[in-house]
């Protein structure tokens, strides 16, 4: 094998490992990325079947309720047109309550509605994910937003 061959060999190797750990990641990606959605699209069937997503709406007034023997809390998550029922295991942030913004991670099913791996709320008065923002008006571009109590 000449030397210019070996060359070759060599980007040629080059290439293909590069080729193949952008392959990888590209696949990591892809199974890791997480698409936002609001309670109306979701109920409109835009959802692909048992995906993961980010759900993002207004926890509705009076919807809260906590089980009295573990710490599964289930709430009602809605946006200017629809909600949907949300069913989450865990410790809830502490500044999660009624009339809140939040976002919730999870997988949605058409029998027990949003099963949350992961909860959300927005960290100060002024700040919320564009998302969120956008699916809380309604179509003439007016807020739904409740009034901050205070």
């Amino acid at each position: 094998m000449t030397r210019r061959q070996r060359r070759m060999m060599a980007v040629a190797a080059l290439v293909l490992g590069a080729g193949t750990a952008a392959a990888l990641a590209l696949v990591a990606f892809q199974s890791n990325l997480i698409y936002f959605y609001s309670p109306s699209e979701i109920l409109e069937g835009e959802l692909p079947a048992q995906a993961r997503v980010r759900l993002g709406g207004i926890v509705e007034e009076g919807s809260v309720e906590r089980s009295a023997t573990d710490t599964t809390v289930t709430f009602r998550l809605a946006d200017c047109d629809k909600a949907i029922p949300v069913r989450y295991s865990g410790i809830l942030p502490d500044l999660f309550r009624e009339g809140q913004g939040i976002v919730a991670i999870g997988t949605y099913d058409t029998q027990t509605g949003f099963s949350a791996e992961e909860v959300l709320a927005k960290h100060d008065e002024n700040y919320m994910p564009p998302e969120l923002e956008a699916s809380l008006k309604d179509k003439a571009g007016m807020s739904c937003m409740p009034v901050a109590r205070t």
